[in-house]
């Protein structure tokens, strides 16, 4: 029997290359290889109160890049998170057994109430616990998730045994992080601040269906310095970033020789950042035609996700069942 294998992104906006390279890469692997669900997280995006129209939006484009992108509905469960009402009803049992001292421990909601000092809710205190539901309710084997979000699945696992022991049960697995390569990626951005992300600063992600006038000017705007000053110097982090996307869409030679430049200080930024726009927008064609492909074929994409949160609801509302047995909250009058 398969191992099940859970993830998914917020509909927020367009997949970038941090989330080709940091997640779906693996999933296309994952998906020859295990029972896979994977589900474009619209509940997790409410935090930020966005336009319900451009919501719907962003959800129809994620969806339409995830094939483009060569996920197979036949091969994997491709779901729209919100078309499973179990999930959000896992997640207010789920909250019963979530503690406010260790939710305002969590490190991704320490730094986004710095950011959003106006937008306290109760959505980002409690997000580890909706991430938790995402992934109990298939009962999920492995999660392959990016760096930051270890903590969230470590208290994945804390809620997952905290309820096999209340209820004196070995129902929930405890998930572990997988990612094929043997290790958990970080895509760093163009801003030399960190990770590549949708909610960074404007100029940080190169996205897939991006056309390549605006890489460019992307990329020629990212954050370099004056240069090395000696042999083998060790690169400072926005240095190191950009070496980091040319190690991914380049050719062994072309990051080689930019190396031996980097090393012997002769290297021009400028030539370097020219190369590197051009590797990202050859890397990055193949997907745009089909995005544009699929975006044209409204009854295909419409099916996809019918079908996927049919098959999807099978295995949470079957966990769910479970569930209410276990908490007595089924056949209270019988």
């Amino acid at each position: 029997m398969k191992q099940r294998v859970l993830s998914g992104v917020r509909s927020t906006g367009n997949l970038h290359l941090g989330n080709y390279f940091g997640a779906i890469k693996n999933f296309l692997e994952m998906q020859e290889n295990y029972e896979c669900y994977f589900f474009i997280a619209n509940l997790h995006a409410l935090t930020t109160h966005p336009d319900p129209e451009l919501l719907k939006k962003s959800v129809r484009a994620t969806l339409v890049e995830y094939i483009a992108c060569g996920l197979d509905p036949e091969k994997s469960t491709i779901y729209v998170q919100s078309d499973l009402p179990e999930i959000s009803e896992l997640y207010a049992l789920l909250n019963m057994l979530a503690y406010k001292g260790e939710l305002e421990k969590c490190t991704s909601f320490k730094e986004k109430i710095k950011k959003h000092k106006e937008n306290i809710n109760a959505g980002l205190l409690t997000y580890p616990v909706l991430m938790a539901a995402d992934i109990l309710i298939h009962r999920a084997h492995k999660v392959p998730v990016g760096k930051d979000q270890e903590q969230h699945l470590e208290m994945t696992r804390n809620f997952a045994l905290r309820f096999n022991h209340l209820y004196g049960v070995n129902f929930f697995p405890e998930p572990e992080a997988f990612d094929m390569s043997g290790h958990l990626v970080k895509i760093p951005g163009l801003d030399g601040s960190g990770k590549m992300g949708k909610s960074e600063s404007e100029g940080n992600a190169i996205f897939l269906r991006e056309d390549a006038d605006l890489i460019r000017k992307k990329v020629m705007r990212a954050k370099t310095d004056t240069g090395p000053t000696q042999p083998n110097q060790q690169k400072p982090d926005e240095i190191k970033n950009l070496f980091t996307l040319m190690n991914l869409v380049s050719k062994k030679e072309t990051l080689q020789f930019f190396e031996d430049a980097y090393n012997n200080c002769t290297i021009r930024y400028g030539d370097f950042k020219k190369q590197l726009a051009e590797d990202i927008i050859q890397f990055t064609n193949p997907f745009k035609e089909k995005i544009s492909a699929l975006e044209n074929d409204t009854k295909y994409i419409n099916n996809i996700a019918e079908s996927g949160a049919e098959k999807a609801r099978v295995s949470a509302a079957k966990t769910l069942d479970a569930v209410h047995e276990i908490m007595g909250l089924k056949s209270i009058w019988k």
